[in-house]
């Protein structure tokens, strides 16, 4: 396997990146990486607690890194953090480094799954649903940008979706066998 057989999560905070990934990468015998996971493990802190020390720059470089690092990995599944695209370099790394999957979350449904704002530096100080909202309609056209594939998750069970990213990604990989 290599680097290019790898495969990208990327949305919104509550579309199901990394509940899809660790079902996708089970059935594809991957091995699943959560972005956000690894930098609270290296960091010993949460991701709230380095958006207070260090702000959402500093959070971004951190993120940055990471994703360059973990996008380099052979036939890994990656679920990136929500805001990961917003930095150029981390779309370019992801979008020439492997098949990137956006899984599209309405604003709704992102309220419905995230539930709390306390994990999330990013609701913090105003209206969740105007946040979002805005964070979509700046966010949305990045993650386009660098999709191989678009998959809805709005009311979907995680296995409907893993069975739909398989499928995209076997008739886009035909020639490395991901999906099969």
């Amino acid at each position: 396997m290599t680097a290019s057989d790898s495969i990208f999560l990327i949305g919104p905070m509550g579309a199901g990146k990394s509940v899809v990934g660790r079902r996708l990468a089970g059935e594809l015998g991957r091995r699943f990486i959560d972005s956000d996971e690894v930098i609270k493990e290296r960091t010993g802190v949460d991701i709230p607690y380095i958006f207070e020390r260090e702000g959402e720059a500093g959070f971004r470089a951190r993120e940055r890194d990471v994703i360059d690092e973990l996008s380099r990995l052979a036939g890994v599944v990656l679920a990136t953090g929500g805001g990961a695209v917003q930095d150029p370099g981390s779309r370019a790394a992801l979008a020439a480094r492997g098949k990137v999957v956006y899984l599209h979350a309405s604003v709704d449904q992102q309220l419905r799954r995230i539930r709390s704002g306390k994990e999330r530096p990013m609701l913090r100080g105003g209206d969740p649903r105007s946040i979002l909202r805005g964070l979509m309609e700046h966010r949305d056209p990045q993650y386009r940008e660098i999709a191989d594939l678009v998959v809805d998750t709005d009311g979907r069970r995680v296995a409907t979706v893993v069975r739909e990213i398989r499928r995209g990604l076997g008739q886009a990989q035909v020639d490395t066998g991901v999906g099969s």
